[in-house]
């Protein structure tokens, strides 16, 4: 993760109930004066040739301190200006992009890829075999102008060496057979840089980074917007675009809008032509008069991880009862209005595709189970205030979390959630964090919180290896705010990314997960999804399928008659 910029994001400082109030009121007014505008529901054209021009006005929600990373609201950025060397498709099949093919040994231990000819990165650089074989061993190096906090903790264990061994063919060598690879590559994090804009230095590539892809950052004006213009010599889009050859549109104003509602009117009012993530309170009335898009994410859904490195959460019976406690569906369905859906299973998000199921109404509410569970623990005691004490030591839960990782309508389930629990004896505390503090590691420490809320994206199961990956050589994993190191889990993870059978590695992942679920260091709260609104007019945006769902305005266009 990177540190988020604290200037452009939602301070965490907890909304009363008459400011929530006041937002929705607000957006309700703008809404119903949007009744007035003909020109929204104007009918369907004659389908014409594609018109090229125009700037795309897109209203984003919050603004990352570099424009290229490993948060997801930077991999939105670098989606834009970068091309990956492979690219996945809608029903996850990996296809080519800077790769036009590639081949694996049998050993599974080494990856030839075939580099599409005559592309340029847009500092006139050439991208090669030499320039992406670069960009890959700076992943994987200790330099921090180079090194890539995405693919690090994926490859660290499995990577030698990544070469050209012609100008067009690149050759990548692994340690150990690691079947999510080409996902890997895939992501948006991964995109390829130029490796000569890359020798500038960390802070100047933040700032202005060069990549090959069709558009070409222009300006960032901090706390307003980044400007894109288009690549005119563009020549290397992937195979899951609608076209090839430079962009439609001129260019792109990235606004930052961290206000849902001010986003929302923002559309409304005709001063965007897209918008990301549409409010709760205004998701009906979007998709009654925009189109709108919606991708759930891979990897884990949004969730609850239980610190298990020390009490209360130590005890397996103190989580399952902490997550019988709350009834986290009706929090879900009160907070965003029935617009996201809830999800049980904390393991692995829906759209992965080794999900189970069956496992996504874990833990229902049960105030009774839960009451037995901590009977049963000991906890049997209560203080003046109703709260559970052992050994002398009330039961404080402590959750931080912070809106880098929470939708703005979020924090109020976690106030339903702090009322649910008490019932059963949980003092339950929020501690917002804003997301420059929460990235410096603010409410993170080992003492400082016992639930943390928080989701890692990628496209399927392949994430466990992030969560769940044990300690080694005193290092502790960073990725794993519960703590829990459990010997067999591992095992599991690496004989299923050594596993180039479909239905055994799934079977192991899916073992996985069940262990994961029913052990309880993460509960799961609801789905992570991205959600795009756009004017009628605004033709051909869709969102990309790597993991993250980063729209994408290669293929973008505009129509006139609408």
């Amino acid at each position: 993760m990177h540190l988020s910029d604290a200037r452009s994001a939602r301070r965490c400082t907890g909304k009363s109930n008459r400011q929530a109030t006041t937002v929705a009121a607000t957006l309700v007014v703008l809404l119903g004066l949007s009744q007035l505008s003909p020109s929204v529901h104007a009918q369907e054209g004659e389908a014409g040739s594609v018109k090229r021009g125009g700037v795309i006005r897109y209203g984003h929600f919050q603004e990352p301190a570099c424009l290229f990373g490993g948060w997801v609201q930077q991999w939105y950025l670098q989606r834009q200006y970068s091309d990956n060397l492979v690219a996945r498709s809608e029903g996850g099949q990996i296809v080519p992009w800077l790769a036009e093919s590639w081949t694996i040994s049998d050993d599974k231990k080494v990856y030839t890829f075939e580099i599409k000819p005559n592309v340029k990165f847009t500092d006139g650089t050439a991208l090669d075999a030499q320039a992406v074989a670069d960009n890959i061993n700076g992943w994987l190096s200790n330099d921090p102008d180079l090194r890539n906090p995405t693919a690090a903790p994926y490859l660290g264990d499995s990577f030698e060496s990544a070469r050209a061994i012609a100008p067009l063919r690149l050759q990548v060598k692994l340690k150990v057979p690691f079947q999510p690879l080409l996902n890997v590559f895939a992501q948006s994090s991964q995109g390829i840089l130029s490796p000569s804009a890359l020798k500038r230095g960390l802070a100047v590539n933040c700032e202005n980074p060069v990549g090959s892809g069709p558009f070409i950052v222009d300006k960032w004006r901090h706390g307003r917007e980044v400007t894109f213009r288009r690549n005119p010599d563009y020549n290397s889009a992937p195979a899951t675009a609608k076209h090839q050859g430079p962009a439609y549109v001129e260019g792109i104003s990235w606004k930052f809008l961290p206000d849902q509602t001010v986003r929302y009117g923002s559309l409304i009012t005709g001063e965007t032509d897209a918008i990301y993530d549409v409010p709760a309170i205004a998701w009906k009335d979007a998709n009654s008069r925009f189109p709108v898009l919606r991708h759930v994410t891979g990897g884990t859904p949004l969730r609850l991880a239980l610190y298990t490195a020390r009490p209360p959460f130590d005890d397996v019976l103190v989580r399952k009862a902490f997550a019988y406690s709350t009834d986290r569906k009706a929090a879900v369905d009160t907070s965003f209005l029935g617009s996201l859906p809830f999800e049980g299973n904390g393991a692995l998000s829906q759209s992965s595709p080794e999900y189970l199921r069956e496992l996504g109404q874990s833990y229902a509410y049960d105030i009774r189970k839960a009451n037995q569970l901590l009977d049963q623990a000991g906890w049997t005691e209560h203080n003046l205030n109703g709260v559970r004490v052992k050994n002398g030591n009330p039961l404080i839960v402590r959750i931080s979390y912070s809106y880098a990782f929470l939708k703005p309508d979020g924090e109020q389930a976690l106030q339903v959630i702090q009322q649910q629990a008490r019932a059963a004896g949980f003092d339950v505390r929020l501690q917002p964090t804003n997301p420059a503090d929460f990235f410096a590691g603010k409410n993170l420490g080992p003492n400082d919180y016992e639930i943390v809320l928080l989701y890692w994206v990628a496209p399927g199961a392949e994430i466990f290896r992030i969560s769940w990956k044990p300690d080694q050589n005193g290092e502790p994993n960073r990725f794993n705010p519960s703590r829990f190191q459990d010997p067999t889990l591992w095992e599991l993870i690496q004989k299923a990314e050594q596993d180039f059978n479909s239905a055994e590695r799934t079977g192991l992942y899916q073992q996985a997960e069940r262990k994961i679920v029913d052990e309880a260091p993460v509960i799961g709260l609801t789905v992570l999804d991205v959600t795009l609104a756009t004017t009628r007019r605004l033709k051909d945006v869709w969102l990309d399928h790597g993991s993250v769902g980063e729209p994408v305005f290669y293929d973008a266009h505009f129509d006139e008659k609408k």
